[in-house]
């Protein structure tokens, strides 16, 4: 299959060509040509999650990688669980917090990870992205240690969890750090301008591992088909009716993915796209103006994001009539909001972290009678263990994969937001 560049529809490259490249001319994102329609649903649904995805998967990818090579793939990339848990009679948590960092984003990491260690036949690349939080970490762990890919990751300095920080910053090898001073959006830009630079991109063999990168989307519908297929399995086909994902988002990948995965087949009636106080999507669908603020540290800081990267994808799905235009709603969750919800969850008898709190809320808002609601759980509550024990006042533990990495040296180096000195060190080494 192809996939075709959103800005100038000229560009068209491979699965393996939109995996190493990135990003299209003129910072357009890669989408691809068809989608293809899962017709056998609830045989689907009845397969093992490793099964299931390949055969998720494989239409997009068949022109690069077999069958086999797929499932190699796609066996050692999802090598955990994505677990759904009641919360009450209506209403459940997709927890995607299983992996080696503990956040969703181990799903997308580990599968562009070693898709891209397919593709890149010795050559030495340079992973460029930018970070809000959970990004940062999956892609160090997916990548360390992979010979010939140099990975440079951008950070806010000070606008992170420390423990969200220590997981990616304490690597070495060949993960490169930097604390900026701005904002995520200040990364993100950074990102882009560097893919606007030619000479840049060649001389260091850019690439992009944020969600931006079509590869990691793909990965992560699988785990909105697991999520339904594990219902399925609980419930039968009543599992299968008025189904509503609530989405915390932030570069609103996420979402994207759940988009591609109803495009596709997957019963689910509608989505909820939770935001915190960087509210620019429920304000564009509620006045039809694309007018980002200036971007507000908030207690859910990976979804501190006012210029969110993969809006383009999810305006053209809605545009073209790939999904309904009314299957897509936006709700922003203040902190008063979130702070109240961590509570409510936690007398419901479950602990939950900021941004599970946020889709949760925007859940409840826009419930319909008769729904069954799943809100997605992105990070694991102890990754935010300062915010998580001083609502709930009470103490909770370090999985190992925190505890291993919490009294370990930051390497982080700190730049300016300005380009040219990041340009300048990219080229350095």
């Amino acid at each position: 299959m192809n996939f075709y560049n959103l800005k100038e529809n000229d560009e068209q490259v491979s699965f393996a060509g939109a995996v190493k490249q990135g990003l299209g001319r003129n910072q357009g994102l890669f989408f691809p040509e068809k989608i293809p329609t899962m017709d056998n649903i609830e045989q689907l649904l009845a397969l093992p999650m490793i099964e299931r995805s390949v055969q998720v998967l494989y239409p997009f990818v068949s022109g690069d990688l077999s069958k086999a090579q797929l499932t190699e793939i796609v066996t050692d990339a999802f090598n955990f669980p994505a677990q759904i848990q009641p919360i009450s009679e209506d209403r459940a948590i997709l927890e995607l917090f299983h992996g080696p960092t503990l956040a969703f984003k181990d799903f997308g990491a580990r599968f562009m990870a070693r898709c891209l260690q397919t593709f890149n036949e010795g050559k030495k690349l340079t992973i460029l992205t930018a970070t809000s939080g959970d990004t940062g970490a999956a892609v160090a762990h997916a990548f360390h240690g992979i010979e010939n890919i140099r990975v440079v990751i951008l950070y806010p300095q000070g606008k992170i969890s420390l423990l969200q920080e220590k997981m990616f910053t304490t690597l070495g090898g060949n993960i490169e750090t930097i604390a900026i001073d701005g904002d995520f959006d200040d990364c993100q830009a950074l990102v882009k301008q560097s893919f606007d630079d030619q000479e840049l991109k060649e001389t260091i063999g850019l690439n992009s591992a944020n969600s931006i990168n079509i590869s990691r989307l793909l990965a992560q519908v699988c785990y909105y088909f697991e999520a339904v297929a594990q219902l399925y399995r609980q419930q039968g086909k009543a599992a299968l009716k008025d189904l509503v994902f609530s989405v915390p988002s932030g570069n609103f990948g996420n979402l994207t993915a759940g988009l591609l995965a109803k495009a596709m087949g997957l019963p689910i009636k509608r989505f909820v796209a939770a935001t915190n106080a960087n509210d620019t999507v429920p304000r564009y669908l509620k006045t039809g103006e694309w007018s980002p603020n200036d971007t507000v540290a908030t207690m859910s800081n990976a979804m501190d994001v006012s210029n969110p990267n993969n809006w383009p994808r999810v305006e053209h799905m809605l545009k073209s009539g790939i999904v309904p235009q009314n299957c897509v709603s936006s709700i922003s969750i203040d902190e008063e909001q979130t702070q109240m919800t961590m509570l409510s969850l936690s007398k419901l008898g479950y602990i939950s972290e900021p941004h599970a709190a946020v889709a949760y809320k925007a859940l409840q808002y826009s419930a319909e009678e008769g729904e069954f609601g799943v809100f997605l759980g992105t990070a694991h509550p102890a990754k935010f263990k300062d915010v998580v024990e001083s609502m709930l006042g009470q103490p909770i533990g370090l999985p190992k994969e925190l505890a291993d990495c919490a009294t370990e040296t930051i390497l982080s180096s700190e730049q300016s937001r300005e380009f040219s000195v990041l340009r300048a060190y990219l080229l350095s080494k």
